[in-house]
């Protein structure tokens, strides 16, 4: 009788052990995106400007306002004009050129974003739902930094 009981003990005790190993594994962590993954994974449009912590985001034309960027992983990108133009004879789309610079801290984007500004922008913040970048202007013959946001 005790042998009995011995040899169901260790047959239960074997089978817990071997059910237990029988588990799914975790599945492996997702890596997290890469910048060129984040900017390049949909359309980005205006969101919002500020110049010196002002908000000037009214003094933008809607024309300005309803372009769009797509970023293209391989380094290129197309402006679009959206639904209405500045000036007419303008294309609806343009090519630009891209890449991440100083550590991917900064982008340089071949197009002109904004009359006066330089091509190069320091990279605030890049999400999947949110481009942030900045530079320093001149206005009034003063330097002001200015920081335009871009959602998809």
């Amino acid at each position: 009788m005790q042998k009995q009981r011995l040899l169901w003990a260790v047959i239960a005790a074997f089978t817990l052990l071997a059910l237990s190993g029988c588990g799914k594994d975790d599945p492996a962590p997702v890596p997290p995106k890469t910048k060129t993954e984040l900017i390049s994974s949909a359309s980005w449009k205006f969101s919002a400007a500020t110049v010196g912590g002002t908000d000037v985001s009214a003094l933008l034309q809607a024309c300005q306002k309803d372009n769009t960027m797509v970023f293209v992983a391989a380094g290129t990108g197309t402006l679009d004009e959206g639904t209405t133009k500045c000036n007419a004879g303008d294309p609806q789309t343009s090519p630009f050129t891209w890449s991440f610079q100083g550590g991917e801290t900064q982008l340089f984007i071949s197009a002109t974003l904004f009359a006066g500004g330089s091509s190069t922008f320091t990279l605030v913040n890049l999400t999947e739902a949110q481009l942030v970048l900045s530079q320093s202007i001149i206005v009034g013959g003063s330097p002001q930094t200015a920081v335009v946001t871009f959602i998809h």
